[in-house]
């Protein structure tokens, strides 16, 4: 069943020329499908756009039934882990590099855009994972992630030593940069930068990458997404200022001896997908593979 979409939320990528004029593209066209919009006050301040109605993200995860995010993937994580938690389902116009998340052309959006509002889309669900710092049995900050968890040194890169463990089961100890924890989403971001493998979108996993570990055995490993990762601080790190990074744009700090958990967040996000998404498309496209040959 299609839903309906009556008030539709515009987000952009703040002092972006680009993005400025596909935002006021966008809210014409809309407007003139009869669609009340309202537009993210961190961009609305950068349009010329007399009267129009402006909210904060949050508000308008209260009252949109659709939100549409000019930018980049960048863009697309900070508006995810908010929106998410009012289930308003995104659809994203490409305005930054790879797009992975964002379908829409800037150049050419009007076809399939009327589409969807017609009700002729694609709708897919993508978890979420909820990251939280704990100290001698206290939860002292947390934060979720759309693409990866990382565990890291603050400042200067170095090697650090935790222990990993699954569904409270000692996996192994280790000395490395940090480890990615990565949903299907991130498995073609970081982690992949790091080795790890592609997870296609509808899997129920996680991969745990280490970053430049200091034994070559250790290798990223694929994880049941219900499960819930602990990682161990040790209290003989010297390094007083490690961080949890939720999607490189929330910092969690962490002290030595302190723990880590990682699971499957209960929110999930809603990506909305002209008809005909293909997410192998998607990738022969951004990371350059071969097309038919026959």
């Amino acid at each position: 069943m299609s839903l309906q979409f009556d008030t539709i939320a515009l987000i952009g990528k703040p002092h972006h020329h680009g993005a400025n004029q596909t935002l006021s593209s966008l809210y014409e066209f809309l407007r003139a499908q009869g669609m009340r919009v309202v537009i993210e006050s961190r961009v609305s301040e950068q349009l010329d756009i007399p009267g129009c109605e402006i909210g904060e993200l949050a508000e308008l995860g209260k009252i949109a039934d659709m939100a549409i995010v000019v930018g980049g993937d960048g863009n697309m994580l900070g508006a995810a882990r908010i929106l998410a938690r009012h289930d308003v389902p995104v659809l994203g116009v490409n305005r930054g590099n790879l797009g992975f998340l964002t379908d829409l052309s800037p150049q050419d959006f009007a076809a399939p855009l009327t589409a969807v509002l017609a009700g002729h889309y694609q709708i897919e669900e993508r978890f979420l994972l909820s990251a939280s710092v704990h100290r001698y049995g206290e939860q002292h900050a947390a934060g979720n992630a759309l693409n990866e968890a990382v565990l890291h040194p603050g400042k200067i890169a170095h090697m650090i030593d935790f222990a990993v463990h699954i569904d409270d089961v000692f996996m192994y100890s280790q000395r490395a940069d940090g480890i990615i924890v990565a949903t299907p989403t991130g498995s073609t971001a970081y982690a992949l930068s790091a080795g790890g493998p592609i997870l296609t979108p509808q899997l129920n996993a996680m991969a745990l990458v280490p970053m430049f570990p200091h034994t070559l055995s250790c290798r990223p490993i694929v994880i049941d997404a219900d499960s819930e990762v602990k990682l161990v601080l040790s209290p003989d790190n010297i390094d007083d200022q490690l961080q949890v990074s939720c999607d490189g744009q929330l910092s969690l700090n962490v002290h030595p001896g302190d723990e880590i958990l990682i699971r499957k967040c209960q929110h999930k996000l809603k990506l909305i997908h002209p008809l005909g998404h293909s997410y192998f498309n998607v990738l022969r496209n951004k990371l350059g593979w071969g097309s038919k040959l026959f």
